[in-house]
């Protein structure tokens, strides 16, 4: 068992191809009945190579799945590929150059297609390396047609039965990538963005005492863009505002807010008067450059944190925004165009950017005196996931799921509940984003993806909601893929149809595409139901923690909508990867790490002990520092499988378990509190946890303690003796057991030595079940009295080291070692007497009686001459027939 495991591993895995033993395992468990454990794969996305977070992810998938499968659980994994969205078509986009206006939808979405089969094929071979196991061949994606005609089916049912509907709201706007984003789709990054306050002049004064001064209501904000939308004014209803004297005039602001305002205006702190937020409803303001009103509301929402208690009302551009508009009949406004540039009936800034236009709209409030103060401010603000530009909140018609019909949101919450969150902590981070989140928003203005398959009367705006319609869309789909709606018309599947609202027989075909989150979203009903390799609901979604806001819960609102139900039982989630010094990796720091690196350097082994020896519900470190540890701790346990084969290697497969010795029952004993302590961390997904056992079984219980007491057996008893063959049945049984143990996450390792290891009854490690306890070798007494001898192995180890270090002594066997024990111990040791220059590995052991401590060790020169054969020494040594070799030696050549 060469290591060189870059070299080797292709080699096993030309071994799992050929013998199909991933099929052949899955086959072996469904016939027999054992219990099924379906993990869902949800999908990447096919764009580019993978990289560590990929490889993080569909490792621990893995193990998940070789674990129960080596249970004898039927647990067949299908992998998926994202297939449609905004990444491919804007790598697509970014091909064509100029061309990418003026082409045709049927040749951009052939493009896109054959980038995303390209980065599928690029994929699958890049995890199949990983040894990840699966059903690679017949993978689930989500451009395939029978997966676009789920799409397409699941949203109809969603549509008939009530939860979809068409209106206009503020959404997330990418004005770079042109497109809608759903929150799934929003990033959060620092940015710096302008800090002013501004004065709206109030009109009417009669519910103030203050009659010749002017008076201003003052509001805060940091998106001057939005001023130019503003309709309204909102104040808390139960919040004291107070009037303060300035040279611009009397400033109405909440009382609390004098403190944020006094360093930036001279303000007079004594306030004039002291007014409710409820009694300032209704007073009217004049806008500080448009020639309108803004009136004030009453919000609960509002804060007072850096501002002044009144917030700045754009119904067009914020959801608060928008309810307040919707409660007091406000036009939701929106002077912005899909590029993110300001509309003609936008005095003074029409055609500008609105980022751009925050400057313009400052200094034009700063010559008509509106702008109090002006500073910056750094905050956290939303920025596209692709494009990692800054979007805006901006009212468009869109299509949306709503999360109060049906009960929706009240019904995914207490379904939350019924799931198992792996940490805990998922269940309250997904539970407060469906808590608060808006409707979905499910159209993209894009052509990379599954059409909204709907027809709008263009007279009445009636959505046709037709079954028999609604069928012939499906089956199309099915047969053509989702292309086909881009070449229909209504009249071909329906002729002569007329509304049913108004009569009209002028119908608009919608052009908006699906959210790709519902195209994986819909996974469950699409691969779970469908594949009869699987079976609904899952057992288990393993994704990223990123995945409570996206997958998670996009499948949570698309199977409770059409299922009553979430599509999964357990949840598990994993940190991200990180540096050493737990920074995001990225190339500008020059800190990304790539699986393929490790692979050609180390091999694939090597990452999945990575995987597993970081506890993933953290962010997980990766370095080559961390490699280096981890690639040092692989070669002992690769070491102790070689020492446990090589000593094997003429073992007769015969059953030496009444001759075992008291140290052989030990380490077995030792084997069984491994075994239970690594399945039990397999089933509660503690992968980190069956490293370190194994890891320290490994280095502690084996290559420091039982092989090195074990090599004078192995080595010089007579090959064929009972003592020496009961040591071999027990190497044996630890290689048979931890290679199994190790298995689900050293695979390629785990296969070689079965391949090694003699009388092994089936072709492949994975082929064969997970070790049992053997109860009958659990014996705690025999655990005290063995954890008492190595306490004192340790001390004469101690005393043996000083001894080389001064050159007393050389080799270990040089040694005597004197014990000065009192009267208890010596009653224990006794019995150990004979073996205990076996356990020291020294040539010879006295005990002396001692009554002041314990016990001390003192270091001998050894008795006697050196053995030649086991370098024991031995006063018999030159005295016997052969010359040169102790009494015990002499008995095995006399007898061979």
């Amino acid at each position: 068992m060469k290591a060189n495991l870059a070299e080797r591993e292709p080699a096993i895995l030309k071994f799992w191809k050929e013998n199909r033993i991933y099929e052949k395992l899955q086959d072996k468990n469904r016939a027999s009945g054992g219990r099924c454990f379906i993990l869902h794969d949800g999908p990447p996305y096919a764009n580019g190579h993978i990289h560590i977070g990929h490889a993080l992810n569909k490792i621990l998938k893995d193990i998940i799945v070789k674990y129960h499968s080596m249970l004898g659980q039927y647990c067949p994994f299908v992998p998926g590929w994202d297939c449609h969205g905004l990444p491919i078509e804007l790598q697509v986009d970014k091909s064509l150059g100029k061309e990418k206006e003026n082409i045709d939808i049927f040749k951009k979405r052939q493009l896109c297609r054959a980038y995303a089969e390209k980065f599928i094929n690029i994929q699958r071979d890049e995890f199949i390396r990983l040894g990840v196991f699966g059903y690679w061949e017949t993978p689930y994606i989500t451009m395939s047609n029978d997966y676009e005609a789920t799409i397409v089916r699941e949203f109809l049912t969603f549509f008939k039965n009530g939860y979809v509907y068409r209106g206009k709201k503020p959404v997330y706007w990418c004005p770079s990538c042109v497109t809608a984003l759903a929150d799934a789709e929003v990033e959060y990054a620092d940015k710096e963005s302008p800090s002013i306050f501004v004065a709206f002049e109030v009109i009417d004064k009669e519910k103030l005492s203050v009659k010749e001064s002017p008076v201003y209501i003052v509001i805060w904000t940091t998106t001057p863009w939005t001023l130019p939308a503003n309709l309204a004014l909102a104040v808390h209803p139960d919040f004291d505002y107070v009037g303060v004297k300035s040279s611009k005039g009397v400033l109405i602001i909440v009382k609390e807010a004098i403190k944020n305002l006094k360093d930036k205006v001279d303000v007079d702190e004594t306030p004039l008067f002291e007014i409710k937020g409820r009694d300032l409803e209704g007073i009217k303001a004049k806008h500080p450059f448009i020639d309108r009103v803004s009136k004030v509301v009453v919000a609960d929402f509002v804060e007072i944190g850096e501002g002044t208690g009144v917030v700045h009302i754009a119904p067009g551009h914020g959801e608060e925004d928008y309810e307040v508009g919707l409660k007091y009949g406000l036009d939701i406004y929106a002077p912005v165009d899909d590029r993110g540039r300001f509309t003609e009936d936008v005095p003074y800034f029409a055609g500008e950017n609105v980022f751009k236009a925050n400057r313009a709209i400052i200094e034009h409030m700063k010559k008509n005196n509106s702008l109090l103060w002006e500073g910056s401010i750094k905050h956290s603000y939303p920025h596209c996931w692709r494009c990692k530009k800054p979007i805006i909140f901006r009212a468009t018609t869109q299509w949306f799921i709503s999360m109060s019909h049906g009960e929706l949101r009240k019904r995914a919450l207490a379904e939350i509940d019924k799931v198992r969150w792996i940490p805990s902590w998922g269940r309250d981070r997904i539970y407060s984003m469906v808590e608060k989140r808006p409707d979905w928003c499910l159209s993209r203005q894009r052509a990379w993806g599954v059409p909204i398959t709907l027809f709008v009367c263009k007279k009445c705006g009636y959505i046709i909601n037709d079954e028999n319609l609604f069928d012939k869309i499906c089956i199309l789909v099915e047969m053509e893929g989702s292309d086909v709606w881009f070449k229909l018309n209504l009249e071909d599947l329906m002729p002569g149809y007329s509304c049913p609202e108004c009569g009209s027989k002028d119908f608009q075909k919608e052009k908006d595409i699906l959210d790709v989150w519902f195209d994986s979203g819909v996974s469950h009903a699409a691969v779970l139901e469908r594949n009869p390799l699987l079976s609904w609901p899952a057992d288990m979604y393993l994704e990223g923690s990123d995945q409570h806001r996206g997958w998670f819960q996009s499948s949570l609102i698309a199977s409770l909508g059409n299922k009553g139900r979430a599509p999964y039982r357990i949840v598990l989630t994993h940190g991200f990867t990180v540096d050493g010094q737990g920074r995001k990796m990225s190339k500008s720091l020059g800190n990304v790490i790539a699986p393929q690196e490790i692979i050609k350097s180390n091999g694939a082994d090597i990452v999945r002990l990575w995987v597993s020896a970081e506890d993933y519900r953290d962010d997980i470190k990766l370095s080559q520092e961390i490699l280096s540890r981890l690639t040092e701790a692989y070669r002992k346990i690769r070491n102790t499988l070689r020492y446990l084969l090589g000593n094997i290697h003429d073992y007769d497969g015969k059953d030496y378990s009444d001759c075992l010795l008291e140290i052989d029952r030990w380490a077995m004993m030792r084997l069984q509190k491994l075994i239970k302590k690594v399945r039990a961390a397999y089933e509660n997904f503690e992968f980190h946890q069956v490293f370190h056992a194994v890891h320290n079984f490994c280095v502690t219980d084996m290559s420091a303690f039982y092989l090195d007491i074990l090599k004078d057996r192995l080595y010089t008893f007579k090959s064929d003796s009972s003592e020496r063959r009961a040591a071999q049945w027990v190497l044996y049984n630890i290689a048979e057991s931890l290679i199994k143990l190790i298995a689900p996450i050293l695979s390629f390792t785990a296969e070689e030595a079965w391949q090694h290891l003699p009388f092994r009854k089936t072709e492949s490690v994975f082929l064969e079940k997970m070790p049992e306890v053997q109860e009958n070798f659990i014996d705690e007494e025999l655990q005290l009295k063995w954890e008492k001898l190595i306490e004192i192995r340790d001390e004469v180890n101690k005393a043996l080291e000083i001894a080389r270090q001064e050159k007393f002594i050389g080799n270990s066997l040089e040694a005597k070692v004197v014990l000065s024990v009192n009267e208890k111990l010596k009653s224990f040791l006794e019995p150990y007497y004979s073996f205990l220059p076996t356990l020291f590995i020294v040539s010879q052991v006295q005990l002396i009686d001692s009554q002041d401590t314990e016990f001390t060790v003192t270091i001998e020169k050894a008795e006697g001459a050196k053995c030649q054969r086991c370098w024991n020494y031995s006063a018999m040594v030159g005295k016997l027939e052969i010359p040169d070799v102790c009494p015990r030696c002499y008995h095995v050549l006399k007898n061979s």
